[in-house]
């Protein structure tokens, strides 16, 4: 039997420290996502959060890491909201298809206050060196890996015709996400998200095998 660890006072503080942070990186990754990751700084969290600049200063050592901590956040919610809803217990096209459509979700449904985070961040730092960038980049590397792990699978599957280039058809359902963003956040115009999906099917559909255009529904 699991035995819980006792409530002291040390591990109360632990707690609700922990807690504060937490509440502090949720505002931060909406602010980051409209106004950049640039956007972000201590006395207009505590404004939003009612608590006082030095209060919070505690929780983060510096700019950096506080960027840093809020782009691990949001990929924490990206991982939620999108992949983890679209690919569980899901594989190849199937896996794929849902993918596109959980991250056209998550956009229209502005699980961050200035959509697609990583959108914001990839535009905001692309030409700046540095530790951000990296973290950045990474997670994108790895959002292209997923698309094009999915689609491999799709043509173990016999679903995707074996002769696609994966990486590339990957890139291409990544812009006409990525295009949905911009054009969804500038225009404030939902048929951007329809028009994104539609191009995805419609490239899905090019490419899969005679028996299995049935899966993209």
């Amino acid at each position: 039997m699991t035995q819980s660890l006792p409530d002291t006072p040390k591990r109360r503080r632990t707690l609700q420290g922990e807690q504060t942070r937490q509440a502090v990186l949720r505002i931060a990754v909406d602010i980051a996502s409209a106004e950049g990751l640039e956007g972000l700084s201590l006395g207009r969290l505590a404004s939003e959060l009612g608590r006082s600049k030095s209060g919070l200063f505690a929780h983060f050592g510096s700019m950096e890491e506080l960027q840093l901590a809020t782009v691990d956040t949001a990929y924490e919610i990206f991982q939620n909201e999108v992949i983890d809803l679209a690919v569980s217990g899901k594989s190849g096209l199937v896996g794929l298809w849902s993918l596109c459509n959980t991250w056209l979700s998550y956009m229209e449904r502005r699980v961050f206050r200035g959509g697609c985070f990583f959108a914001g961040a990839a535009a905001e730092f692309d030409s700046r060196p540095g530790s951000i960038r990296d973290k950045v980049a990474e997670i994108m590397s790895n959002w292209l890996g997923l698309l094009t792990n999915l689609i491999h699978e799709a043509q173990e599957l016999g679903e995707i015709e074996p002769n696609i280039d994966a990486s590339q058809l990957a890139f291409e359902i990544n812009a006409f996400g990525l295009g949905a963003n911009w054009a969804f956040q500038l225009y404030n115009d939902p048929k951007a998200i329809h028009w994104a999906k539609a191009a995805m099917l419609q490239r899905l559909q090019s490419v899969v095998t005679s028996n299995s255009s049935s899966l993209l529904t």
